[in-house]
């Protein structure tokens, strides 16, 4: 297919690590083979700017049926009224919907990056935190859950134009229902940010929140294990307005090879099988939860309801950080990330904690007595971080567990 060794011979590799390693990032999956066909398919070839039936260049009634194949798919997947399917990615998304709703410097009340928050619910390294004035709030000090008293004494004292929900590090559910109310009493919209929970939504495990949330954001790469990218759903009556703020507002030609995956993607979501996997998801994340925490790792907020667990290290090993840990993991071929945990003492790129997820692990078909097995794994290396030896040792059993369950044959 192509003489450009040096290219392909490093994709071999990374075609290795993914087939021997274990993948626990909570953002990271497995794309089917329908799914990567799409997205490497001759769509990458053509320009759409514009929307189906209203393009800028000719040649696009084909590319029209796969944009408009891909809207109809997720609208019933999800129950939505509109959706755009062009954002390149959950950030992307999350940006054209505050375009659509909001004026520099409205407020917005969105969730603390350090404690579960995006960087785009308001940082102030974020363009979101520079544009508009986001005012944060936390999770509790006693159950580590989210503080829905807080939000409403926020919501009541600083009147905000949009409430955002969802969480990139965050274990529990999150129910759009009070949250929706808060925003109703203080005429706020609501805008919720499932990037990392539409797979369990579409599996049935989650909570719903369309038809709940004026505008609801996600990512297809994560949970619902398709293309790397976003997607918009909202209200018909705010249609118009996400359209134009995806383009021409922020973005210019759609990828149409990466939206054709996303209708594949969002045909497969829609299968029992999915709906399956997105339960077995859950039961193995709060299988490996409990094999954590029998092995001495304090679970933050106590376990998990979703696809992630937080992990405070400090039970475990006082001194033992996050940085160290995600580095001694790694080279023995457990791939996860160091995250900050509520209360944190330590910056963001040492931290006191790891975040683990298990979408990747149970679309390769583990299930509980390999999250029991992994848990293990975790304890054995992050008691002897330093020790080459046993790193070596340990990414032996990892390959011998992972050739049971190899992603990509």
């Amino acid at each position: 297919m192509t003489d450009d060794r040096e290219l392909f011979d490093i994709l071999d590799r990374e075609l290795e690590r993914q087939n021997t390693t274990l993948q626990l990032i909570a953002s990271e999956n497995f794309a089917s083979k329908a799914v990567l066909a799409a997205t490497g398919s001759v769509l990458t070839n053509k320009y759409s700017e514009g929307y189906p039936h209203k393009r800028y260049y000719g040649g696009n009634a084909i590319v029209d049926e796969v944009e408009d194949l891909a809207r109809r798919r997720v609208c019933e997947l999800f129950g939505a009224q509109h959706a755009n399917v062009q954002p390149h990615s959950g950030a992307n998304a999350n940006l054209a919907a505050y375009l659509a709703v909001l004026d520099p410097g409205d407020t917005v009340l969105g969730m603390r990056l350090d404690q579960g928050g995006h960087l785009t619910h308001g940082s102030p390294v974020n363009i979101s935190g520079k544009f508009y004035n986001f005012v944060s709030y936390g999770v509790t000090d006693s159950d580590e859950r989210l503080d829905l008293d807080q939000l409403e004494a926020l919501a009541k004292q600083h009147r905000p134009k949009l409430i955002v929900a969802g969480a990139t590090a965050y274990p529990r559910i999150i129910d759009p229902a009070p949250i929706r109310a808060i925003a109703d009493s203080v005429g706020a919209l609501f805008m919720f940010d499932a990037a990392h929970i539409a797979g369990l939504i579409a599996g049935g495990v989650h909570p719903n929140p369309v038809g709940v949330a004026d505008i609801v954001t996600f990512t297809t790469h994560k949970t619902l294990r398709g293309p790397r990218g976003g997607a918009i759903l909202c209200k018909a009556e705010l249609a118009s307005a996400v359209d134009k703020a995806v383009f021409p507002g922020l973005q210019g030609g759609p990828l149409e090879h990466v939206i054709a995956a996303k209708a594949v993607a969002f045909r497969e979501a829609s299968t029992a099988e999915f709906a399956a996997y997105a339960a077995q998801i859950v039961t193995n994340a709060r299988a490996l939860a409990a094999g954590l925490a029998g092995e001495g790792f304090r679970i933050v907020s106590g376990g998990t309801d979703n696809h992630l667990m937080l992990v405070d290290l400090r039970s475990f090993d006082a001194e033992l950080t996050g940085k160290v840990a995600q580095e001694a993991l790694d080279r023995s071929g457990i791939t996860l990330n160091k995250n900050t945990i509520p209360g944190d003492p330590r910056s963001a790129f040492v931290t006191s904690g790891l975040r683990i997820g298990t979408p990747a692990v149970t679309t390769a078909g583990m299930t509980e007595a390999e999250m029991a097995h992994i848990a293990r794994l975790i304890a054995a290396v992050l008691r002897a971080p330093d020790d080459g030896a046993l790193a070596a040792e340990i990414r032996e059993e990892v390959g011998v567990l992972c050739s049971k369950f190899t992603p990509y044959p």
